[in-house]
């Protein structure tokens, strides 16, 4: 699991540096901004617990869909989709490591419906900045991990999020580029079917 945790930070957006003492955003408006998030990519920068330094090209189709493509050398691939999320190792032709997506903090923010008021799910809800975070669990398997989620206001965008696993190790993504509302085929997120590909099948 804590490899999994590893992969699934992709999801992060650059923080700025912004002034203190800001309100924080109710926890009502994220909800609403993240189940308005339909579909969406982004690049990505990935920083992780051991120093290592990836990025590559993400998207979105919620709900329960994500893809993660790493740049060379990195030839790894990430998918969610099908209510499993899949990492596809580029030095093997064997199918991809699968882990159901309901044991991640992945599906803390690709539900069908978000509602991060729902008891014992927000752990932290705090400003930095003027900036909001929100820091989240699956109240029913707080071992799956934390996410936290950073906002800006004026309007609401997510600007970065951290995975934390049950070791206390973190995994941050950096987004740019962000764009929202475009067309992506279900292929992208078609876990039979890219296995079909790598493995020669």
């Amino acid at each position: 699991m804590n490899r999994i945790l590893r992969y699934l930070a992709p999801l992060a957006f650059v923080v700025f540096a912004l002034p203190a003492f800001a309100q924080e955003i109710p926890l009502s408006e994220i909800s609403r901004y993240l189940n308005a998030l339909t579909t969406a990519e982004a690049s990505f920068t990935q920083r992780n617990a051991d120093g290592s330094i990836s990025s590559g090209k993400l998207y979105i189709h919620r709900p329960g869909r994500m893809r993660f493509e790493y740049d060379p050398p990195n030839k790894s691939l990430v998918i969610a989709g099908g209510s499993a999320v899949a990492i596809f190792d580029p030095k093997s032709n064997q199918p991809p490591e699968q882990y159901p997506l309901a044991r991640t903090p992945l599906n803390l923010i690709l539900a069908p419906v978000i509602d991060l008021g729902q008891a014992k799910m927000v752990v932290a809800h705090s400003t930095l900045g003027s900036d909001t975070t929100v820091t989240a669990e699956d109240p029913q398997h707080p071992e799956n991990g934390t996410i936290t989620l950073i906002f800006s206001p004026n309007p609401t965008a997510l600007r970065q999020w951290i995975i934390t696993d049950a070791t206390g190790s973190k995994t941050v993504v950096e987004l740019s580029a962000f764009q929202q509302g475009m067309q992506l085929g279900d292929s992208l997120f078609d876990i039979q079917s890219e296995t079909a590909k790598r493995v020669g099948r």
